[in-house]
């Protein structure tokens, strides 16, 4: 199958990138900050927040006041984390575009994450799905460890199937398929891939990859190939997962844009306004550049 013409990047890094992030609480400020200068880098699909409880994300605590300072851009959906019909009715009220649901494909890690099975974690999530539909809000699903589990090992692509399927069924509009503790290769990604296109229109699947193993970009040319064409990532490789002990963060969106650029692939997005992100936010949080391309470009300058 030939490579899509174009791929729309969705920008995890004020959620998925700070939300683990250790130490003090990052400045509002900085969070709104971030979020402005990727919409001005032309990414039109940014996660912004997670209106979760602070006791358990301290991180997300200030979500609504992060959705109140940052600068809207007409042509950007702000999207935000809503695990329950609290969590959305808050995010509702901060006037967010989209929210989006979080399940997993292995019963060990729903259980120890959100203390639940798989089943009962869908149940909680129909309140959120008939609420949005209320009120004409679009719900992102998405499903964790599909390439594997900390607890579990693999992970059969039948099983990451049926829990796709079964947030589609519900009114998901896409589905993003996320290789939470970065162990997937790519004949395991297009396995998995191919069991769930065969339930769920391709157009309607989206690729979360960490590269905890290094096998991120990989993981990405093989679903490329395959007719996936939207893409999670975040700025200067920021993130991990505190439920699988040595996950690194996402692929870096920067990373990820040089290889689509390589391949003649369209976005949207400024690369050089990116690495200048990359290193904007990585300075302000006092840590390394995950981006391998950012890194390069900053020793060519």
């Amino acid at each position: 199958m030939a490579f899509p013409k174009a791929v729309r990047l969705v920008e995890m890094s004020p959620r998925d990138g700070l939300q683990n992030e250790p130490g003090p609480v990052v400045a509002t400020a900085i969070k709104a900050g971030l979020i402005d200068r990727l919409a001005e880098c032309g990414l039109a699909h940014i996660e912004a927040a997670s209106f979760v409880s602070p006791k358990w994300v301290p991180q997300m605590a200030d979500a609504a006041e992060v959705m109140a300072s940052i600068r809207r851009r007409p042509d950007v959906r702000y999207s935000a984390l809503t695990p329950n019909l609290k969590g959305f009715e808050n995010a509702l009220a901060a006037g967010v575009n989209e929210v989006a649901v979080f399940g997993a494909a292995s019963e060990s890690f729903t259980r120890k994450n959100i203390n639940c099975s798989i089943a009962e974690s869908l149940e909680r999530f129909a309140p959120v799905l008939e609420a949005a539909g209320q009120h004409g809000i679009p719900v992102r699903g998405y499903v964790s460890t599909v390439l594997g589990c900390p607890y579990e090992g693999d992970i059969a692509p039948e099983q990451v199937a049926a829990v796709a399927e079964a947030l589609y069924d519900m009114g998901c509009y896409e589905i993003s398929l996320g290789d939470t503790i970065g162990v997937g290769t790519p004949l395991k990604a297009k396995r998995m891939l191919e069991a769930v296109a065969a339930r769920i229109p391709m157009p309607q699947l989206a690729a979360h990859f960490h590269d905890t193993y290094g096998q991120a970009l990989a993981n990405l040319y093989a679903v490329l190939e395959e007719g996936v064409s939207v893409i999670d990532a975040s700025v200067a490789g920021l993130g991990g997962c505190p439920y699988a002990k040595g996950a690194s963060g996402n692929v870096a969106t920067e990373d990820v844009l040089y290889m689509l650029n390589g391949l003649g692939i369209e976005t949207g997005v400024d690369l050089e306004k990116l690495v200048a992100r990359g290193h904007w936010i990585s300075a302000r949080l006092n840590r390394a550049n995950g981006s391998k391309v950012g890194l390069a470009w900053s020793s060519n300058c």
